[in-house]
């Protein structure tokens, strides 16, 4: 699969990419300001947008602050962005960005990292949907963010008309703390769900130090998702994305032993691994060519799984 993805990148004319966006500017002029609650080391590592850009970035469709459950935190919300040359009538995928565990004041669907996946995601066909939910840290609160995940998933698919979205195609690509987030869409899940992405993800939290302080045994068990390899019945294809440098501690050795166990069970996985690069890569390493190879083959299996054509832009 992935060398496929491969030649059609490589021969492909469709995404003529722009430059490098290595600022922590984000480059629109619609963009949401750092948000002031934000500590200044903080900001620099999540305002900055993913290192990629493709052309129709700037003049997608977007639609901001979407309360899309009746949980009691007004911090809870949703962004959506959508193709901007879509055919009428066209009903493009959607694709679900779920961030890693913070305080929900920080608001991380406005940090200029997901503000550029959902920009990407629209630029390439797909709605994008960005939205904060309740997993915490230092306090992990998983259920609750498992919670508004599958609200999230509710709330679009119930207005998909509204946002030309398909609700029968849709992607989870979850991001650090959020891999837990994965593990209930792994095996067995609908229809619609017809692939997963992590990007340096959490595979396994039974041994880290806060999920162990925060969540009973049965929780971690419950979202390892090294734990649902195993399991029979349909298995959703996942892209894992491995930071060989990651320094988080555990979490790449949970992403390791996933693999290992992936792969002993058959599960329909691919891996990109990129040597020596950090946590957060994809909006830090401008300069690294294999990082910027590894953000278009996710959007190439996104396309791919999600049944993107080039007539639907």
């Amino acid at each position: 699969m992935l060398h496929a993805l491969r030649l059609i990148l490589a021969a492909a004319s469709l995404f003529a990419l722009g430059a490098l966006a290595a600022s922590s500017q984000l480059p629109w002029p619609d963009a949401a300001p750092t948000p002031s609650a934000l500590p200044e080391d903080f900001a620099k590592a999540v305002m900055p947008p993913v290192i990629v850009t493709l052309p129709g970035m700037g003049s997608v469709k977007y639609t901001r602050n979407l309360r899309y459950t009746d949980v009691n935190d007004p911090n809870v919300l949703m962004d959506i962005y959508q193709p901007a040359a879509a055919r009428e009538g066209a009903h493009a995928p959607i694709v679900f960005f779920i961030h890693g565990g913070t305080d929900t004041r920080a608001q991380p669907k406005d940090w200029g990292l997901y503000q550029s996946w959902g920009r990407l995601a629209a630029a390439s066909g797909m709605v994008g949907v960005t939205f904060t939910h309740r997993l915490g840290f230092p306090k992990t609160k998983v259920v609750e963010g498992a919670t508004d995940v599958k609200a999230a998933i509710g709330y679009v698919t119930s207005n998909a008309a509204k946002f030309g979205a398909d609700p029968k195609r849709i992607c989870l690509a979850a991001y650090s703390a959020g891999g837990p987030m994965l593990a209930p869409y792994m095996v067995n899940t609908a229809d619609n769900v017809r692939c997963l992405v992590g990007y340096y993800p959490f595979m396994d939290i039974r041994q880290t130090e806060h999920h162990r302080a925060s969540e009973t045994a049965e929780t971690r068990e419950a979202y390892s998702s090294i734990l649902r390899v195993t399991k029979s019945g349909r298995k959703t294809p996942l892209f894992l994305v491995r930071a060989g440098r990651d320094e988080i501690p555990t979490l790449l050795d949970s992403v390791d032993r996933f693999i290992a166990a992936g792969i002993a069970a058959d599960y329909p996985l691919t891996v990109a691994n990129l040597p020596g690069a950090p946590h957060g890569f994809d909006n830090a390493s401008a300069q690294d060519p294999r990082a910027r190879e590894v953000i278009l083959e996710t959007l190439w299996y996104l396309r791919y799984h999600l049944e993107v054509k080039a007539d639907s832009l």
